[in-house]
């Protein structure tokens, strides 16, 4: 079934936003960051149910976006119309730790995954406080739904300089450590720092049993890395951007067996929907896109990606 194919946007994001009562999450920017132009704040319609069960690898639903405001189980409710059975919802600081563990607490089709993302490392390390904040972590996944440490990593697009480098690489390696002592796989940021983010990971006594990349936006010969070591690709809409063919070649190459798949909503959204809001039940067109490009059956890669996805956080409940 074509990714094209699609049906009408889910109910629950339907224009019905009020801006009215009180809200601490975050909200993404009506303005395109790359283009300046205002965003359609419009959800896309939604595509076909996937044939299979798949689970949105890295999604923040503590972001608000576009003309509502959902719970997590109106989120999941709507994921599940297209056989979205799970999310990992990553929390990046306290405040969105606070909010996942809530979000935990009452939408058993979630996971977890927290860190101290790399762009908020240096203003912690020099406030003093980088230390005590990755303490934190470690206490935030203590909640058994909590299945990851993440995301973590490099990031040289946002966070220029060698000394704030430093410091990325320093809280890079503590959450590694902690992955490890905890049991649990890392999910890692990485933008403009390939490299240094390999060489990091390299220069670790000892890593945890499931690596992943999240938003997979390295080449195919980054991808016989990952090959080699046995770490995971997880593709995001990225992959279905016309003029991304490093991405799409990338995904040829990757053992089938270390793909993953996400939105990182509200972000990423897949094309022909870039820019506007994002959201778990737009999983479905990075898959399809996926089979595309490896000239696979949406059944046959989404079956293994699923298998891929509970090896590495454990059972979600297939519909």
């Amino acid at each position: 079934m074509p990714a094209s194919e699609h049906t009408q946007t889910p109910v629950q994001y339907l224009p019905q936003w009020v801006d009215s009562g009180h809200d601490d999450r975050p909200v993404r920017s009506s303005t395109d960051e790359y283009t300046g132009r205002q965003r359609k704040l419009e959800y896309p319609p939604a595509p076909q149910p996937s044939p299979v069960p798949v689970v949105d690898n890295h999604t923040h639903l503590d972001f608000r976006d576009g003309y509502v405001r959902l719970t997590p189980t109106e989120v999941m409710d709507a994921a599940e119309t297209v056989n979205v059975v799970g999310a990992i919802q990553v929390a990046t600081d306290r405040e969105s730790a606070q909010y996942t563990i809530a979000a935990l607490d009452q939408e058993p089709r979630l996971r977890g995954a927290v860190a101290i993302h790399p762009n908020d490392t240096v203003k912690l390390a020099q406030d003093g406080t980088l230390d005590e904040a990755i303490e934190q972590v470690k206490e935030f996944a203590q909640h058994p739904q909590m299945v990851c440490i993440g995301e973590t990593g490099l990031d040289y697009y946002r966070t220029e300089g060698e000394e704030n480098w430093e410091i990325q690489k320093y809280a890079f390696k503590r959450h590694i450590e902690l992955a490890v002592e905890l049991g649990l796989p890392l999910q890692i940021h990485d933008r403009e720092a390939h490299d240094d983010v390999i060489a990091t990971l390299l220069s670790m006594d000892k890593l945890p049993e499931h690596v992943v990349f999240h938003s997979y936006s390295g080449d195919a010969q980054m991808a016989s890395i990952l090959n080699e070591h046995g770490w995971y690709a997880s593709f995001s809409g990225i992959v279905t951007f016309k003029n991304n063919h490093d991405a799409r070649e990338a995904a040829r190459q990757l053992r089938q067996e270390l793909l993953l798949v996400e939105t990182d909503a509200p972000f990423l959204t897949p094309h022909p929907y870039r820019g506007r809001p994002n959201a778990p039940y737009m999983v479905p067109y990075t898959l399809y896109q996926l089979a595309q490009t490896r000239d696979q059956t949406v059944e046959d890669l989404g079956s293994v990606i699923f298998d891929n996805t509970q090896r590495v956080y454990g059972k979600f409940k297939a519909n």
